[in-house]
């Protein structure tokens, strides 16, 4: 079996699909192919999100989309212990994933099939989200263990990458609380345009935040 195992690592199947889980956060997820790994760098947006809080008021309510497996709207969960707090994503896989993870960390977390915002209602005090943000050309660059394994869907940001940046930012707007949050994870050369979208729909205290590595990394802006 051990024998077998390395066989599908030499074959560039990433560690965390052949074990099944990856940590995030001090927490267990289970992983699949139907999910993105979750990575050390979107620790660094939660940990803005905590940083924040002792600036401001816990978030009673968050929404999280496109949750992948739903590291992010969980641990935020067990850690802030908010009223409300929902992972949405398009994919019926990942969000199978994401209902595992949650009934076994964070019952009370709502797992819901939308697109972006399509089926979304109410308002929430922080919006935050990890879309698709790599170029469709630069995804058929990646090393293999991502490019074929990981789901194509959570990695494509379309002709430039910027595309749920747009979307998810317009769209905030009608569910956000006044002075709420809208909080992204990024490409590293993205802030600057992210930036931009967030002062096109208004939103002020616009910071970009880097990564243990000095890489632009996260963005937030409150409306």
């Amino acid at each position: 079996r051990y024998k077998e195992l390395i066989q599908k690592r030499k074959e560039h199947v990433p560690l965390q699909y052949i074990l099944g889980t990856q940590e995030f956060m001090g927490y267990t997820f289970k992983v699949t192919p139907d999910v993105l790994i979750p990575r050390a760098d979107t620790e660094t947006v939660l940990e803005e999100v905590l940083d924040q809080l002792k600036q401001s008021k816990k978030p009673d309510t968050i929404l999280d989309i496109c949750t992948g497996s739903g590291c992010i709207a969980i641990s935020l969960a067990l850690i802030l212990n908010p009223e409300v707090c929902i992972g949405t994503d398009i994919s019926e896989k990942a969000l199978k994933i994401a209902k595992a993870n949650g009934e076994n960390l964070a019952p009370m977390v709502k797992f819901i099939q939308s697109d972006l915002f399509e089926n979304v209602t109410g308002s929430y005090d922080l919006i935050i989200s990890n879309p698709p943000y790599i170029t469709t050309e630069e995804c058929g660059k990646l090393m293999p263990e991502v490019k074929d394994h990981e789901p194509m869907l959570a990695l494509d940001g379309k002709e430039d990458g910027l595309y749920f940046y747009r979307r998810i930012t317009e769209e905030s707007v009608a569910h956000l609380k006044d002075g709420g949050y809208l909080l992204y994870e990024i490409g590293h050369d993205q802030a600057e345009a992210v930036s931009g979208f967030m002062k096109e729909q208004g939103f002020y205290d616009i910071k970009v935040i880097c990564d243990l590595a000095g890489l632009d990394r996260v963005v937030r802006g409150r409306r």
